[in-house]
């Protein structure tokens, strides 16, 4: 009895707080009551078809049914890895070089570099405008466009500094070298813009309540992965093809734009709880999973029908397997 009456007692304190968000008059009227029915039927959902919470459980999708979960544990972590290869960590072990070939000296090329390395702190600031504008894949769309021109610029550069350099040209080897740090410059910007901030974000947006906590931590172990392999193999394939190592993270921008393009659902402007029947199609493809939700969406608008007398029904697994 006392365990109903606070869960009760909490119902009233939510349905409060999102009548003082919502509304209760006019237009507003009924917002409140349909959003908490929505998350009392998502909290349900996950309650009823998720039967294990452990990182194990979570890789694998055991028990997650069809709010599944690995595939949204492999969206993060490589969505982070693909993050740590298109180049930022290169710019960063890179930098000091560019900025040599620029004609700086050691101690000057180190104390730029360091100063690239906090550039792209103030560009996260464009986020704040444009992230809820144009949504997270646009966002990781035309940073990776701007970061794959920067990075064929800056390689092509470093080149030609190179060569002029071998030929004893001074000042030419300068004005490539100077080109080539404003790209570095330009593609933090760009960076620090876009793909900085989404895939933190992405985490933070798509899991189930249950288990959003160790979901983000997911993340973190898509970041040290790509981090760790980056940092192993790096001076390797600098040293292997020199400049050419920029056009490699040029490549990776070009890769990872089909890949968010077939793979990562679009979050913006979506609640928490419309992501479990956004991740409800069976197949890993975006456009199914899109089709899957917009027909979900049409016959439960208020979300009522995703309770956990709503999973159990064939209505609700014809609905996905058919999509």
């Amino acid at each position: 009895m006392y365990v109903s009456s606070s869960h009760r007692a909490r119902d009233e304190e939510a349905l409060y707080i999102l009548q003082r968000l919502r509304g209760t008059s006019g237009e507003d009227a009924g917002k409140a009551e349909h959003e908490l029915a929505q998350i009392r039927n998502v909290v349900d959902l996950e309650k009823r078809t998720s039967h294990g919470t452990t990182y194990f459980h979570m890789l694998f999708g055991i028990g997650s049914g069809k709010l599944h979960t690995a595939r949204r544990v492999q969206l993060c972590i490589w969505l982070q890895i693909l993050q740590c290869w298109s180049g930022i960590a290169g710019i960063t072990m890179f930098g000091p070089v560019i900025f040599g070939i620029a004609g700086y000296t050691n101690s000057k090329a180190q104390w730029i570099s360091g100063l690239n390395n906090i550039f792209y702190m103030f560009s996260t600031l464009i986020c704040v405008y444009t992230l809820d504008r144009i949504g997270r894949r646009w966002t990781l769309y035309w940073g990776s466009v701007g970061q794959c021109i920067a990075m064929f610029l800056t390689g092509a550069f470093c080149r030609l500094g190179l060569d002029a350099t071998s030929q004893s040209e001074t000042g030419a080897a300068a004005r490539f070298g100077a080109a080539a740090a404003s790209m570095v410059f330009l593609y933090t910007f760009i960076f620090g813009a876009t793909w900085l901030t989404v895939p933190w974000l992405y985490p933070a947006e798509i899991f189930p309540l249950q288990v959003r906590a160790k979901g983000n931590a997911w993340g973190v172990v898509g970041w040290s992965i790509g981090n760790g392999t980056l940092t192993l193999v790096l001076p390797y394939i600098v040293g292997a093809v020199n400049e050419k190592t920029l056009y490699v993270f040029g490549a990776v921008n070009i890769i990872a734009i089909p890949i968010v393009w077939a793979l990562y659902p679009e979050s913006n402007q979506r609640t928490l709880e419309e992501m479990d029947m956004l991740f409800a199609s069976d197949s890993i493809w975006n456009w199914e999973a899109e089709k899957t939700f917009k027909m979900l969406k049409e016959q439960n608008p208020d979300g009522v029908a995703l309770s956990e007398e709503e999973v159990d029904s064939k209505v609700f697994s014809n609905v996905v397997e058919h999509v």
